[in-house]
């Protein structure tokens, strides 16, 4: 495993092998430090970056949870042309994600972000389907949300997903049966789980 830094205190850690496919996982948390803006533009660099590095690699698949689903779907959204790459992304699994951060602008959320009604549009996944459409339109999304989500998160996800169907990408939706916002993800451990195995096919 390596481990690389890009930002004070930012680590990115690696385990890879010589010719396959690299998954990277993005956890949620929500936003905790810096603008959205930054933390957008570190994660797009870190794409860039382990792209670079290893080039052997055949393809990039994506996986992000809760906030780390909405910088999934931003670096899909991403112009490559100004990170001097074009990474070979086939797949991305964006599990209970936030697409729209406007209704957020106005809660506890936005405490440490600071966002502006400018900022939320900027950083809207469901906002900037034509980006993704244009720069990912490869790629297999699997729009994911648990069963007892909450009815934002469900919302969310279901509109993002529509988006992207009415695009005309290649995207798929899994509702998953008896999980919540958090065993939704901590369940990819297990092989038999449902959303494992879609992953496997994504």
């Amino acid at each position: 495993m390596a481990c690389r830094c890009f930002a004070e205190g930012a680590r990115l850690g690696l385990l890879h092998a010589e010719d396959l496919a690299l998954v990277i996982y993005i956890h949620g948390g929500y936003w905790q430090f810096f603008s959205m803006d930054v933390m957008v533009s570190q994660v797009r660099r870190s794409v860039a970056s382990i792209v670079q590095q290893y080039s052997h690699i055949s393809g990039v698949y994506l996986c992000g949870h809760s906030a780390g689903g909405q910088l999934a779907a931003m670096v899909l959204s991403t112009d490559w042309s100004q990170y001097k790459v074009t990474p070979n992304i086939k797949g991305a699994v964006l599990v209970s994600g936030i697409y729209d951060l406007l209704p957020i602008i106005s809660t506890y959320v936005n405490d440490p972000l600071k966002m502006t009604e400018e900022d939320a549009v900027r950083s809207s996944p469901v906002l900037l389907v034509p980006m993704l459409k244009r720069w990912s339109a490869g790629c297999e999304v699997v729009v994911v949300v648990a069963e007892h989500d909450s009815p934002e998160f469900r919302r969310q996800s279901r509109e993002y997903f529509q988006a992207l169907e009415c695009a005309g990408l290649k995207v798929s939706f899994e509702d998953v049966s008896n999980t919540d916002h958090f065993n939704v993800i901590e369940q990819l451990s297990d092989e038999d789980y449902h959303l494992t195995q879609v992953c496997y096919l994504c």
